[in-house]
């Protein structure tokens, strides 16, 4: 299977790491397998409306203690590192939370009302008409459209609620400008974390329970995929599925047993 020669793990969280407010069982045991073999891991998430601290801080009241804020990829701080690149000193008419604000700061970006390089959307709670009427006429003027991410929906425990898919579409419709989109399954996260870590494709694995996110973009960005059984995804699922994952296990308990089952095999007693 060869997983022990892989240096960086990407998991997802709810649906692989945990479900709602539980930890899955055997998570947290596959994770001391990784730390114990030296294997570098980070958490992805498509939600732009908190940043990484918020999310260290929920995986460490499920027993993740070691978790750093630096271990956490969301879409915006994603998005945010791309756009430096490409405006260094980028002046972007921002759609998002305090905490997407902060991210994009953060990276040296300026937020302004007034003569943008970029438009970007990302999840958000205010968003109003006047927002939406000013972003749409600087899509007119040609500026540059772009999203934190493409989820149509956002889960509550209320049930869902319209996520920036849906407001993409409602200003695509308006202006018929597309724009540029950051998240699973798009492949620049991919980028971002060979960025930060120099490593390899070939040194990469993507770890989550949906076909059309996780393991789509793991198969667009050229690297391993291992799908898990403890959240959306069912096995008869894959019959239909143009995603097939390299690897696939009830959980991530199942893929740290593989992983020790292969480097014990590797170097026998």
């Amino acid at each position: 299977m060869n997983l022990v020669s892989k240096r960086v793990f990407l998991l997802d969280m709810d649906g692989t790491f945990y479900l709602g407010d539980k930890i899955l069982p055997g998570s947290l045991d596959f994770i001391r397998t990784l730390e114990r073999q030296h294997k570098l891991f980070f958490f992805l998430t498509n939600n732009s409306s908190r940043n990484s601290v918020f999310y260290a801080r929920k995986l460490q009241q499920m027993g993740l203690q070691s978790i750093h804020p630096d271990q956490i990829i969301t879409s915006g701080e994603v998005c945010a590192w791309y756009l430096k690149r490409q405006f260094p000193t980028g002046r972007i008419y921002l759609l998002g939370t305090k905490e997407l604000a902060m991210d994009f700061m953060r990276e040296g970006l300026t937020l302004v009302q007034v003569k943008p390089d970029g438009i970007v959307l990302g999840f958000d709670k205010t968003l109003t008409y006047e927002k939406v009427k000013t972003a749409c006429t600087f899509l007119r003027k040609g500026i540059p459209f772009f999203a934190t991410h493409p989820d149509l929906n956002c889960p509550t425990e209320t049930g869902p609620i319209p996520d920036i898919g849906s407001m993409i579409k409602m200003m695509v419709a308006s202006t018929g400008v597309k724009p540029k989109i950051f998240g699973k399954p798009y492949p620049d996260i991919v980028e971002y974390v060979i960025s930060k870590t120099h490593v390899s494709q070939e040194e990469l694995v993507m770890v989550g329970d949906r076909l059309y996110t996780d393991i789509a973009m793991g198969k667009e960005s050229g690297i391993t995929t291992i799908l898990v059984l403890s959240g959306e995804t069912r096995r008869e699922d894959l019959t239909d599925s143009p995603w097939k994952p390299d690897h696939i296990f009830p959980t991530l308990g199942d893929v740290g047993a593989s992983l020790e089952s292969e480097l014990n095999s590797s170097f026998p007693p």
